[in-house]
């Protein structure tokens, strides 16, 4: 590969949203530039904070590709898909999921509106904003309750498992009060959580299966993968948390798994690599939980775990989702 000139664009050191779970004194932006640098490519880093003068350095940029791991603007992860569509606008390439796709992918209620569509199996839901239901199936407690348009867990604790028409319509004032906008209402459904990446476009690939082991969880805690588990570090849901391969579910579980993960990456039209969370049941019924258009690439992270599984090492599938990206925009080099 020749040599390149890559800005890795990023809103900062400090691992927040989208998956960016488990952080490392080592943020991705670093390793991410090193494995760039070690490959011959000329890299900087460019830093989108919210400010016009952060969009004003991006539209002066000088680069064949931005490696974008942008996730908020402004702290707020809403625009995350804001941010790629003004890379389009001022004629930047960058890996990833287009507006289109991060929007889709965001919006929960209209995710699973189009994964319904196209076959994909998700419990069933409603959506509500202020006493008016947007969407609603025949949902049975015990449900979720989460914001439509936040990721990372964001407004996803142990508390968001509720059993009652009272605390449901707690949760919903609570959740209107901090974010403002729709909630999603979801069955829970009670399993094992399973992580699958996919990398590619139109030839994608789905990863062998990262299973996040949250039996330590003390009995009568519900079992989802909330800020307790993600963000809680001296916390003893955090702490016992563990990643494993799972190798008890059978080939023809886990290729049905993989194959969803495929449907739901072309359906809701991302690019490059994702990463897509499951539950599986006792009886091995699955259930796609969320889309995660933009997945933190440490490597200690969930989609480098299941690229490893697959026979591919760190710098390898970041040099592997560059190559998906100058190939999407026929970039010769």
């Amino acid at each position: 590969m020749a040599r390149l000139r890559i800005a890795i664009a990023h809103d900062g050191d400090t691992p927040a949203g989208g998956g960016r779970s488990r952080g490392s004194r080592k943020t991705d932006v670093q390793e991410i530039a090193h494995v760039l640098k070690r490959a011959g490519h000329h890299v900087t880093r460019v830093t989108v904070d919210g400010t016009r003068r952060s969009l004003q350095r991006l539209s002066r940029l000088k680069a064949d590709l931005v490696f974008n791991l942008v996730e908020t603007f402004g702290s707020d992860d809403t625009k995350e898909p804001h941010v790629a569509a003004y890379y389009d606008l001022v004629g930047l390439r960058y890996t990833g999921s287009g507006p289109r796709g991060l929007a889709l992918a965001m919006d929960k209620g209209l995710a699973k509106k189009v994964l319904t569509f196209h076959g994909v199996p998700s419990p069933r839901f409603a959506t509500v904003w202020r006493g008016r239901l947007d969407w609603a199936h025949d949902v049975q407690f015990p449900v979720i309750v989460k914001p439509v348009r936040e990721d990372g867990s964001i407004g996803i604790g142990f508390s968001a498992l509720v059993g009652s028409i009272k605390e449901l319509m707690e949760r919903i004032d609570e959740l209107h009060a901090d974010f403002d906008h729709p909630v999603l209402i979801e069955e829970y459904v009670e399993g094992r959580e399973i992580y699958v990446g996919v990398i590619g476009n139109a030839r994608a690939e789905a990863f062998p299966l990262v299973e996040l082991d949250l039996s330590h969880l003390p009995a009568g805690t519900p079992r989802i993968a909330g800020i307790e588990v993600k963000w809680q570090e001296g916390s003893r849901a955090y702490r016992g948390s563990r990643f494993r391969h799972p190798e008890d579910l059978g080939p023809a579980t886990v290729t049905e798994i993989q194959q969803v993960a495929v449907t739901a990456f072309q359906a809701l039209q991302l690019r490059d690599y994702a990463r897509f969370d499951f539950r599986i049941t006792e009886d091995k019924k699955i259930f796609l939980i969320e889309a995660n258009p933009n997945p933190y690439l440490h490597s200690g992270a969930e989609f480098i775990k299941g690229a490893r599984a697959s026979g591919r090492s760190h710098p390898q599938t970041i040099l592997e989702i560059l190559e998906h990206a100058l190939t999407r925009y026929g970039f010769s080099h």
